[in-house]
């Protein structure tokens, strides 16, 4: 007879604001005792051999299944993306339901759930990605499907198939201050990015290095300024996604000072890649190209500030992976321009690997920031804590056991996507993840895989505090009835 589906002994347990050492005991997917030796026995017995225990990871931003604005299918179903993030120790991810304009949001979320729900093999929330904010979609769907669990959504500043206008993208805030949804944005100046790309093409540099110079630093920069302001106005939390740029991240800085409730987030990309590597022959290097592009060593510099001091709260993939032909990142094959290749790189499954050794290992970084930037604050913010992002009683039993001192080379042989490359390829990198666990089932163990199609779950999300206005909004909206104006909240 066994008390327990499984017991984790001799455990080094790390959450965000914590160390210990004990056992931690499931039952029904969920964490139902943490103790020093727990006497009952588990129906399954890990011994953890004094191993670092942490929260099975959260990737809350991640392309998967999905079609870009141009039309190209991700790589990645929710099979082998799902496979790939399990194997790099994340056990929840946040991928996108996909709107495109003339599209019903009600029915992109269907779709997105027909996709995963026979395929995934870890748990799975959806974001929205809002192009079409049209009377329908702000008065009907997206007031309905926040309360059915869809609590945040992306917009893009750029991307002519995706982007909506200051005055859309404020519709969208003062909805989601109402509704008590969060906003993630791309911030980039569209018009900047298309300026400089014409005039680059037109002079025949269309080769990816020129990618970095198209999407310029100020570009980001502006946006980023422009849409905090935005936010400012009508005191709705914001979070702005795979931050890259210094004075974006100063800015940044600056209004979290001023007690705004602005969120930052980062990527793999921007403290291992500079722009430097879009430089190589012919169109080789569009498998380094993403948007916003690395920058260069002063840039991943203030990245690792801004991780370290809590300017960033999360540490995602923005995993937008394309195969490298001419169905995927390059169109047109070799004669493919920066304007016209599939923006993204893959990193589902080198996400938590890549910052454990360059954040933790080398000292930028506490393992309790690092729990909170992979895991903790991602549940935090999209309303999924505790029962995600935490080892406590109660909580989803999604654990990952990692063996620190294991040095591996990375190689995309040995990943689990369906990408083909990876922009990481022969980088020594020291800590891995060997065992992992999501709802008390051991997913993955020696190098397998022991998780079924199907197996992950939906998870409804509340409406998180991280989308509670702060009563900041700009002195004129507050004033408004004084004048006999209607309140716009």
């Amino acid at each position: 007879m066994t008390d327990f589906d499984l017991v984790v002994r001799n455990a080094r347990i790390v959450t965000e604001d914590r160390q210990f050492e004990g056992d931690i005991a499931v039952k029904d997917g969920r964490i139902v005792s943490l103790e020093a030796n727990i006497a009952g026995k588990g129906a399954r017995e890990i011994d953890a051999g004094g191993k670092f225990v942490l929260p099975g990871g959260i990737d809350s931003h991640c392309h998967i299944e999905q079609r870009s604005g141009m039309g190209v299918m991700c790589a990645d179903d929710f099979y082998t993306g799902t496979v790939s993030a399990a194997f790099g120790g994340t056990t929840t991810v946040i991928p996108f339901a996909a709107q495109h304009r003339g599209n019903s949001l009600r029915k992109v979320v269907q779709e997105y759930h027909e996709a995963a729900k026979p395929k995934a093999v870890i748990d799975y929330a959806f974001h929205l990605i809002v192009s079409d904010p049209t009377p329908q979609a702000l008065g009907q769907e997206l007031p309905a499907l926040i309360k059915d669990g869809y609590t945040s959504f992306k917009i893009y500043m750029t991307y002519e198939a995706l982007r909506v206008s200051d005055y859309q993208l404020l519709d969208i805030l003062a909805l989601a201050r109402r509704e008590g949804a969060l906003v993630m944005v791309h911030a980039e100046n569209h018009d900047m990015i298309q300026w400089l790309a014409h005039h680059l093409v037109e002079q025949g540099h269309g080769a990816p290095k020129f990618h970095a110079i198209a999407h310029a630093r100020v570009a980001e920069a502006e946006a980023t300024n422009r849409a905090i302001s935005l936010a400012r106005l009508v005191d709705a939390p914001m979070l702005i996604v795979h931050m890259s740029e210094t004075e974006a991240i100063e800015t940044l800085r600056q209004a979290q000072k001023k007690g705004l409730k602005i969120f930052g987030e980062t990527c793999p990309q921007y403290i291992a890649l500079t722009a430097d590597d879009m430089d190589k022959p012919g169109v080789e290097g569009a498998m380094w190209c993403c948007s916003p592009p690395p920058r260069d060593a002063e840039a991943q510099e203030a990245v690792w500030a801004a991780l370290k001091d809590g300017t960033f709260q999360t540490f995602s993939s923005d995993h937008a992976p394309y195969q490298f032909n001419e169905g995927g990142k390059i169109p047109k094959g070799d004669k493919t321009t920066f304007k016209e290749m599939a923006n993204g790189v893959p990193g589902l499954e080198i996400r938590l690997p890549l910052l454990f050794s360059e954040g933790v290992q080398k000292g930028r970084i506490t393992l309790q920031q690092f729990v909170a930037l992979t895991s903790t604050n991602h549940a935090r913010l999209y309303g999924l804590y505790p029962r995600k992002g935490t080892i406590a009683l109660g909580s989803d039993a999604d654990l990952a056991i990692w063996d620190a001192d294991k040095d591996v080379t990375i190689r995309w042989k040995d990943l689990h996507d369906n990408v083909g490359y990876t922009p990481y390829e022969g980088r020594q990198i020291r800590g891995w993840p060997t065992t992992v666990v999501s709802r008390g089932r051991v997913v993955v163990e020696d190098g397998k895989l022991n998780a079924e199609k199907g197996s992950g779950e939906f998870l409804p999300c509340e409406s998180p505090d991280s989308a509670k206005p702060v009563g900041k909004a700009a002195p004129e909206l507050q004033t408004m009835s004084r004048f006999g104006a209607k309140p716009l909240f």
